[in-house]
C-alpha cells in the first residue's frame, strides 16, 4: 500500500485564491442581508469609528435605518449607487450597546409585544423592537401606540 503525506497532496493543490473571487463567494452566500448589515454597524460602533459601509444596500435595509435615525441611534446615511447592488454610508453617533436581527420573524399581536421585549430588552423602557407592519416598518411602540400588530425584525439598545 502506498503511502501519502499531506504535504504533497497540498503540493498538488492549486492556489489560485485572490481577492476578487473571495469577494464573489462572499456576495453569493449573504443570506440576509439584515443581519449583517446590523452587525456592521454593531462592530464598527465597538471599533469607535465615526462611519460605516454597508452593502448590499436594500430597501429593507434602509426603513430600518431610517426607523434607527429616528430614534437617535445613528446620524445621517445616504445611499451610494456603485453599479453593483449599491451601499449606504452611516454616520454613528455612539448610541447603540446592542443590535441585531429576531429570527425567526415571531408573528405579534397588538397586546403581545411585552412578552417580546421581556425576551429581547434588557429592561422595561429601555431599548426598541423593530417591526415591521401593514402600515410600514416602525418601532413596538409606535406600533402599540397604533394599536396594530406585525412581524419583528431586530432590536437595538
Amino acid at each position: 500500500m502506498d503511502s501519502c503525506y499531506v504535504g504533497n497532496v497540498l503540493e498538488k493543490l492549486p492556489l489560485k485564491l485572490d481577492l476578487k473571487n473571495i469577494i464573489e463567494v462572499f456576495y453569493l452566500t449573504l443570506m440576509d442581508p439584515l443581519a449583517n448589515a446590523l452587525t456592521n454597524i454593531r462592530n464598527n460602533e465597538l471599533q469607535v469609528n465615526e462611519n460605516c459601509s454597508i452593502s448590499p444596500a436594500s430597501r429593507l435595509i434602509g426603513q430600518v435605518l431610517s426607523t434607527m435615525q429616528k430614534e437617535n441611534y445613528i446620524g445621517e446615511f445616504e445611499y451610494i449607487d456603485d453599479d453593483k447592488a449599491g451601499k449606504f454610508e452611516v454616520e454613528l453617533e455612539g448610541n447603540i450597546n446592542q443590535c441585531g436581527v429576531i429570527k425567526p420573524r415571531h408573528s405579534v399581536k397588538k397586546d403581545e409585544f411585552e412578552k417580546f421585549e421581556k425576551r429581547y430588552l434588557p429592561a422595561k423602557n429601555f431599548g426598541i423592537l423593530i417591526v415591521t407592519t401593514p402600515e410600514g416598518i416602525m418601532t413596538h411602540k409606535e406600533a402599540k401606540e397604533k394599536g396594530i400588530g406585525g412581524r419583528l425584525l431586530a432590536y437595538m439598545y
